[in-house]
Formats: C-alpha cells, structure tokens, sequence
C-alpha cells in the first residue's frame, strides 16, 4: 500500500523535530520536510536543518529560497505604504509567515501530497496564516498540526523525542526568537510582564559603538537601492545596511497590539534596516509628494499593514491598494543623508530632482514669489468666511 505523503513546514525547533518524527514513526507517513527561508537561516543552520530532518525520519529535505519574492511582494510595498502596526512594529513576522506557507503549499502540490503540516500553537496568530494559506491554496488537502490538536507541552515533545533517540537541546530558553530579512521578534522573559521592558541581554544585536556614522541611502521610485554610490539588489541593499548599523543598538522597541483572535499581544523586537529605510523613505517623500498623496497613502498603508498581519494578503483588495502604492511612487527618486548614532539615528537631508520644497513661488518664511501681498489677504479674508459665517449666528460660542 503507497504510503501517505505529508509536507511539513519545518524550522527545525521543537514543534517540527517533533511533527515530523510522529508523523513518520506513529502515522507511517512518508514525510517531506520543507523549510522556507525569508532571511533568517545562515547556510550552516540550512545544512543543520537537512541532517536534523533527515535524522527525525524524513524522506526528503528541501530549502524554499522565498527572500526575493518576500521582498517583491510584500517588502517593498510596506516600504512605499511607509508600513508600521500601529505606529510601532515593521510587521516582521506577520508579513514572512504568509510567504513561507505560500512556497510550502505550491511544494506540497508539486509533489501531489495528501497532507501538509506545520507546528503552530493554538494560541497565536501564526496557525490562522498557515491554515488559511493552505486552505485557499490547496483545498481539500488535510492540514496537520499536532502541537495545537493534541495540546502538547514542551516537555512531552522533549521526551517524545528523547525517547526515541534525539538528545539535541531543546531547553525552553528564556526568549525566543524569529529572525528574517525584515527584523527579528523577541517573544518571552520581561515582555511577559505588562510594567517590564527588556533588558539589554535580551537583544542579539548589542550596543557596542559610541562614534556616529553618516550613511547616503539611494531611492529610485520608492526602493531602497543602494548606500552611497554602490547600488544593489533591494534584498542585498537591506541586509548591507543592517550589517552597517550594527553596534549602534538602532530599531528596538516593543509592540503592543490585537491578535488576530481577539486578544492582546505583546512583542519586542529590533529591526535596524527597517526601521531606518522606513524613516528616510518618509522623510523623502515630504520633499516629493504632494500634501493629499502623503495622506491617502497613509490611510491606504495603514490598511495594508492591518490587512496583511491579520492574515488577509490573498483578499483581492491587497492588489488594489498595492497598485496605488506602486504608483504614488513615480517621483520618489533621490537620496537621503543619515546619521546613525547609539539608539536612535537622524535624518540629515535630501537630494532628489523632485524637491518640492524648492520652488519658483515661494520660501516658507521668508519671500513670496507667486503672488502679492493683496494676493495673500484676499485668500485669509475667504479663508475665514465659512467661520464668520458660523460666529455671527452664534456668537456666543466665541
């Protein structure tokens, strides 16, 4: 009888070690192993990944490369959306889990799986993006997660795993965390406590620089290029940058905000590069853009954000409002001067063609240009008249 074929999402933590050793020994199931990578694995924890699934009783082992079409689809339009959940969080996590289960779902109907697993909890807002992904994707194909289904404890998945020969140490560690091209989370410790922040060792990447550095970060229609003169590959862009920032302790935080199932949550979280492309991209578009662009883009990218941490990427709105964003973009070319200093960072100045603030009419403050003195009392006093309007009715509201 042909066995039957699961993929499992694997990151090669616990949950998976342990999904795919069930799967395989308990159920029989002939077991692929996927792990899609969105920036967060060197090439050493890749190749530690293959032996540790191969070692669990899978099949078959495969690395899903999904940086470049994280970044073409959902990394730049944050950017030109100027994205940050609630005013906070580059949506780090939320915004890569999509992708990783996209690639995993297209693998498991590449080899005509039966089922596909992946190792959430049932308490968080990653199993709503997997399953739903999944669903959509490849409909009727069973989905497995045993960590949520069976209520397994850490310690049943350790000793599961022990048992049956695994000795690898899968300590519960005071924080965890998810590292990808667009930052990394820090879940655990102090961030469990309401009146607590995290503490200095919490973060990966420590304080270790007290100069300061200026950087020129180059924009052409609204993507990050390049530092400097040297232009590269978005992708290539961004992990150049957040190797110069590092030391400087730039991009931490922590964010509050509503899970997907109606609680509250809470995340730290330090994103270097994002937090600063973030800032000079806005910082470009107040010298490019005109006054009512910058504000449906903002409404429009808070809607994006919102949309794509509650799972709702493939809603065919998110194409919609992408294209907009796409197209607000056409003038968003230049440069912007930064200055990275211990914690925090400065946006020094522009020099793009599109400078708005250069202009034949007028400098603000200081000379009118294209118009006259009588010009401007003229539109005061029609300025003001809807509100002598309202004043001389009701006068004593004034």
């Amino acid at each position: 009888m042909e066995k039957k074929k699961v993929v499992v999402a694997f990151s090669g933590g616990l949950d998976t070690s342990y999904t795919v050793m069930y799967l395989a020994r308990e159920k029989g199931f002939e077991v692929y192993a996927a792990c899609a990578d969105t920036g967060g694995f060197t090439p050493e924890q890749l190749e530690a990944n293959r032996k540790r699934a191969l070692e669990l009783g899978a099949k078959e082992y495969v690395t899903l490369d999904v940086k470049q079409q994280y970044y073409s689809r959902s990394i730049r339009y944050m950017v030109w959306g100027n994205v940050l959940r609630n005013g906070t969080y580059p949506i780090s996590v939320s915004s890569e889990r999509i992708f990783q289960a996209e690639a995993i779902a297209r693998y498991a109907l590449s080899i005509g799986a039966d089922a596909i697993a992946h190792g959430s909890t049932g308490a968080g807002n990653d199993q709503v993006r997997f399953d739903m992904t999944f669903g959509v994707m490849c409909p009727g194909m069973e989905i497995i997660s045993l960590t949520r289904d069976k209520a397994l404890s850490r310690k049943e998945e350790v000793d599961y795993l022990n048992a049956h020969g695994i000795k690898a140490d899968f300590k519960k560690l005071k924080y965890s965390y998810n590292i990808g091209l667009w930052g990394t989370s820090i879940c655990g410790g102090e961030i469990l406590d309401s009146t607590q922040g995290l503490p200095e060792e919490a973060y990966l990447k420590p304080l270790s620089r007290s100069d300061t550095l200026e950087l020129e970060l180059s924009f052409e229609k609204g993507e990050f290029v390049g530092i400097g003169k040297e232009k590269m590959e978005p992708v290539k862009a961004i992990q150049a940058l957040e190797k110069a920032a590092e030391g400087f302790a730039i991009g931490r935080d922590n964010h509050v905000g509503d899970t997907i199932l109606g609680i509250k949550g809470r995340v730290g979280f330090e994103a270097a590069a994002p937090m600063i492309i973030l800032g000079a991209h806005k910082y470009l578009e107040k010298f490019t853009l005109s006054k009512w662009q910058q504000y449906w883009k903002e409404q429009l990218g808070t809607w994006y954000g919102m949309f794509l941490h509650e799972s709702q990427y493939l809603e065919p709105v998110m194409r919609d409002i992408e294209a907009f964003l796409e197209n607000s973009q056409r003038n968003v070319s230049g440069s912007v001067k930064v200055k990275l200093r211990p914690y925090s960072f400065e946006l020094v100045g522009v020099d793009t063609p599109g400078d708005l603030v250069k202009n034949p009419f007028g400098e603000y403050g200081e000379m009118q240009k294209g118009w006259n003195a009588d010009d401007a009392k003229g539109f005061i006093k029609l300025l003001e008249t809807p509100l002598r309007v309202y004043y001389n009715r009701h006068p004593e509201e004034l």
